[in-house]
């Protein structure tokens, strides 16, 4: 679901950096005692796999891309923050790599996915936890692709609105809400429940090695 450049107004993609460095400035505070010699390799080793994951993409209508986030195991496994910093460096490198996604974007993509999902992710674990773990897991990581798909598809479909000459033709993203509602969040119901299954997998193998923080 990664936005690419040129989809998303100045008005947009401006204040979302400026939102986006506050939460970059919250996530990094106290960040030297979080890490350790025991987190920084489990960390990497799961930064890497979302990594990957985020460059399986399938592009579908609506000007987006539909992938797995893998920002809930990092969310349940390492706290909001570090996942929240963890994936904001995964968008980096894909969109600078692999063009995956914009730089102008890097900040709607990252609020939307990287802290928005691993929130989604770990509230919703935590709410639904004593009935049943294993499928808090698996409904807090549908949560964690379902809501960065919808604030994509709502970021998308508002470019009309935001930016447009004197007669409405729109400058940048030219599909309103009627189009990106349905194309962006319809196929990421189907991809949550395959990022479900993939993170109940990873959750089980890093609770048998105590490496959950949730």
């Amino acid at each position: 679901m990664h936005i690419p450049d040129g989809f998303l107004s100045p008005q947009t993609y401006l204040p979302a950096y400026a939102a986006a460095g506050l939460a970059w400035a919250w996530a990094a505070r106290g960040l030297r005692r979080t890490l350790d010699e025991e987190t920084v390799p489990r960390l990497a080793a799961m930064t890497a796999l979302a990594y990957g994951l985020g460059l399986v993409m399938v592009p579908i209508p609506g000007g987006t891309s539909g992938h797995a986030l893998g920002v809930a195991m990092l969310a349940l496994l390492f706290g909001v923050r570090l996942a929240f910093l963890a994936y904001s460096l995964v968008l980096a490198l894909q969109s600078l790599l692999f063009g995956a996604g914009g730089i102008t974007a890097l900040a709607v993509n990252a609020l939307a996915m990287g802290l928005c999902g691993s929130l989604a992710a770990l509230l919703t674990y935590r709410l639904l936890r004593r009935m049943n773990e294993t499928a808090a897991v698996a409904i807090a990581a549908w949560c964690s692709v379902l809501l960065p798909g919808l604030l994509v598809a709502l970021a998308l479909g508002a470019q009309p609105s935001i930016a447009h000459r004197e007669d409405g033709t729109p400058l940048f993203f030219p599909f309103g809400f009627a189009i990106t509602l349905p194309a962006v969040v319809i196929p990421h119901l189907f991809i949550g429940a395959g990022e479900a299954v993939l993170t109940v997998l990873v959750w089980r193998f890093a609770r048998a090695r105590k490496w959950c923080s949730a």
